[in-house]
């Protein structure tokens, strides 16, 4: 049985980093599962930092807080908020990675933009570096082995910047509004970071009965 699972993810998530590599294990575990990656976008434009939180300083520590809160649920504990702390560039915002992620789909379908995501993610919440900037994220496309050339042509293509925003609308229309989160089949929505013991048994469910039997309360809801 085939089991379709969207997974709506932004580079500047860090619960998505504590996520993607679970969902990993669940697509090696379970080939009937199908992964499409899905574009959102927490801070969309170079100002929405600011605008969400009142300034560009206020937002950084707010976020620190949140860094630390995933580091807690990440398995390796991979993220480093007392390294971006010690950052000067301003706290980067969405579409640029979101943007790389989706050149590298071009290439290589979604195991590219999956790779690409894993990497923009490292730079961003173990590296520390600013991956709004174009160079940061030209490095990680050559790092996954992709051809750096037309990644350029492609990241600063209208198609690119389409690709983007079609997702970003599909999310309005499902009632998307925080992620991580997995839309399964189009009939059930799974939200945050949850565990792998967890994302296990809903899948090990899916599989065998094409239903979700355990709703966890405030995580697993029917579309």
């Amino acid at each position: 049985m085939r089991i379709l699972v969207e997974f709506f993810h932004d580079v500047l998530c860090a619960w998505c980093y504590c996520l993607s590599p679970r969902m990993r294990k669940i697509a090696t575990s379970f080939p009937e599962v199908e992964i499409v990656h899905r574009c959102f976008a927490l801070a969309p434009g170079p100002d929405s930092i600011a605008k969400i939180f009142g300034s560009k300083e206020r937002g950084k520590n707010e976020i620190m807080r949140h860094w630390r809160a995933a580091n807690l649920n990440d398995d390796e504990h991979r993220i480093n908020a007392d390294l971006m702390e010690k950052r000067e560039f301003d706290y980067p915002y969405s579409m640029p990675g979101l943007r790389a992620c989706k050149a590298a789909e071009l290439q290589r379908g979604q195991q590219g933009h999956w790779d690409m995501f894993d990497r923009i993610q490292r730079a961003h919440l173990t590296e520390c570096r600013n991956i709004a900037d174009t160079n940061i994220l030209t490095e990680c496309a050559r790092d996954i082995g992709l051809e750096v050339d037309r990644f350029l042509i492609d990241f600063n293509s209208g198609r690119v910047e389409e690709m983007v925003r079609e997702d970003l609308r599909e999310a309005e229309r499902l009632g998307i509004h925080a992620v991580p989160t997995l839309v399964i089949n189009r009939k059930y929505i799974i939200q945050g970071a949850i565990h792998m013991d967890e994302l296990e048994l809903l899948f090990e469910q899916l599989v065998e009965t094409g239903e979700i039997l355990t709703l966890l309360p405030g995580t697993v809801y029917v579309l």
